[in-house]
């Protein structure tokens, strides 16, 4: 059934006694006002004027945002919009950044990578900090050190410093992200106030990533480093609303599983660094083989951490159910795809096809357009379909998509011969994406809805880097075994830029192969429909403040 079961109801109607009982006329304690005064009321909600004691019609006033709602949602949705951002604004500014630094190829994806693994692997460690220290603080620190690591990525002077600026942009995105999630619940009160701030940090997601392809195409014509300079006065005016507009949260005594989380992270950085090098350095060179014997190592380490630990980042239990391992595996991988298509695209429409920047960037919208319009077609049909077929159904798709644009060489128009993979693989990624999301919280407690949905988004966020890992070396591999090289494109002969060519070609057959691998392992995710439409709406209600 879809209907909420008997406890969540009743845990909806003990919230409710306890409001009556409250009463009235208490003002709320939080940063923003519980409600605006009706006709005739004052603001504390009490009758006023000579007519107190006859009938007044029973009207709800319309809900207006405040100049601190404003400033509030600013601070809060401002971080959510620079963490996308700082996902996607590099892409188009990898190219030039390559000749300007005279980056390796596996320094130019590391630019990439070493954001978006410190940010997923620390995400959840960065939330529960927030339960520890305060939120508030948290929240604070994390945007300083946004900040401070933009200014670092602004001035980078080789690649060294380079990643290393972009592995503490994700540590401080990693600390303020969840946090500002977090801060909802504590900043703005039950109903329109808290709907709007949640529906605005939602929006974030979208915004950002279009904001980061559009306007690090555009600051890149001027200076790649323009398109990390921008946070610092964003992330300024974020610590400055932050302190004025938000409320410290009371602390909680809980002990942080710190070493779960930094193995997480470790073991996924050794493998991509492992990938990333292998093609160059050679697939049996030391500094290869090592990096692979850390990887396994740390994660073996990270899997005995979680079993001991007293609160640990990963409850080991989730991952006795069959069901929820599938797809836990297919959400990782599915972040993979769509990740590495993001990149592989941006990449290959300046390398091969010779776009600005900035054209690639607009060039990219139809991807996320149809992303969008994937989510939103899989959220109407996830309560009526099983989520296997959804999954599996977006698959093709993705296959399709990547078989025919591996056919494609330098010479093809971009409409429609690009764009026609481009929009149907968005569309078939956005399809993939939904029903795995929510049959990550399938038969799960309501209390657990929350913890298990971060866990998912660790896991696509980090399955990402990994994924891009592997398709970067197939495609660096693939460019030196026809006779190709490595470095800027621009030191490339017609001989090396063809060998780069078929090595992109060969990489989307290897997407497509990742694609597939999804929709395997969606065959063994057994939830029905009437499953994850009640997980779904059980999360609904807890997004909207109803349990």
């Amino acid at each position: 059934m879809t209907a909420l079961n008997d406890a969540e109801r009743a845990a909806i109607h003990r919230d409710a006694e306890g409001r009556t009982k409250r009463g009235s006329d208490r003002v709320s304690d939080r940063a923003l006002p519980t409600r605006v005064p009706g006709v005739g009321e004052t603001a504390g909600g009490h009758p006023g004027g000579p007519t107190d004691g006859a009938a007044r019609p029973n009207r709800t006033p319309a809900w207006m945002p405040s100049r601190r709602f404003i400033a509030a949602v600013v601070a809060i949705g401002g971080m959510q919009l620079l963490a996308t951002m700082d996902s996607t604004v590099a892409i188009v500014a990898l190219p030039r950044i390559q000749d300007e630094l005279s980056l390796s190829d596996a320094g130019r994806s590391w630019v990439i990578t070493a954001y978006v693994l410190t940010f997923g692997g620390l995400m959840l460690l960065g939330g529960r900090l927030g339960d520890v220290i305060g939120r508030k603080r948290t929240f604070i620190v994390g945007v300083a050190l946004f900040t401070i690591a933009s200014v670092l990525c602004g001035l980078a002077w080789n690649e060294a410093t380079l990643v290393i600026a972009r592995l503490l942009q994700g540590v401080g995105a990693a600390i303020a992200s969840p946090t500002a999630l977090a801060l909802i619940a504590t900043t703005f009160p039950k109903g329109p106030a808290r709907n709007a701030a949640t529906a605005i940090f939602a929006a974030m997601t979208g915004i950002g990533s279009v904001m980061g392809l559009i306007l690090g195409g555009a600051l890149t014509e001027v200076s790649w480093r323009w398109a990390f300079l921008i946070n610092v006065p964003i992330g300024l005016l974020m610590i400055h609303l932050a302190r004025r507009t938000l409320r410290e949260t009371h602390r909680e005594r809980l002990k942080l599983d710190a070493t779960g989380a930094l193995l997480a992270t470790l073991g996924c950085t050794a493998a991509v660094f492992a990938f990333s090098i292998g093609p160059e350095a050679g697939w049996i060179s030391p500094v290869t083989i090592g990096s692979g014997i850390v990887a396994v190592g740390a994660l073996i380490a990270f899997l005995w951490v979680e079993r001991t630990a007293e609160n640990p980042v990963v409850p080991f239990e989730l991952f006795y159910d069959r069901n929820r391992v599938a797809t836990f595996a297919a959400i990782f991988l599915a972040g993979g795809v769509m990740f590495t298509l993001t990149v592989t695209i941006g990449l290959y429409v300046q390398d091969i096809l010779g776009y600005s920047a900035l054209r690639a960037g607009i060039g990219f919208i139809p991807f996320v357009i149809a992303l969008g319009i994937g989510l939103g077609v899989s959220s109407a049909l996830v309560s009526k379909f099983p989520p296997r077929i959804l999954v599996i159904g977006g698959g093709v798709l993705v296959l399709a998509a990547m078989i025919y644009g591996s056919t494609l060489d330098a010479n093809i128009p971009y409409f429609p011969n690009l764009v026609l993979p481009i929009t149907v693989g968005g569309f078939g990624i956005g399809m993939i994406v939904v029903p795995l999301t929510v049959s990550a919280i399938a038969g799960v407690g309501f209390d657990q809805i929350g913890p298990v949905s971060a866990i998912a988004l660790m896991l696509q966020n980090l399955g990402g880097p990994v994924v891009l890992a592997i398709i970067q070396a197939v495609i660096t591999s693939r460019t030196l075994y026809l006779g190709g090289t490595t470095g800027p494109v621009s030191d490339m002969n017609a001989v090396q830029l063809h060998a780069l060519d078929q090595g992109y070609s060969y990489g989307l057959l290897w997407v497509a192969a990742v694609a597939v691998i999804v929709g395997g392992a969606a065959l063994f995710i057994g939830y029905t429909a009437e499953q994850v439409a009640h997980a779904q709406e059980v999360k609904d209600a807890i997004d909207a403040g109803e349990l």
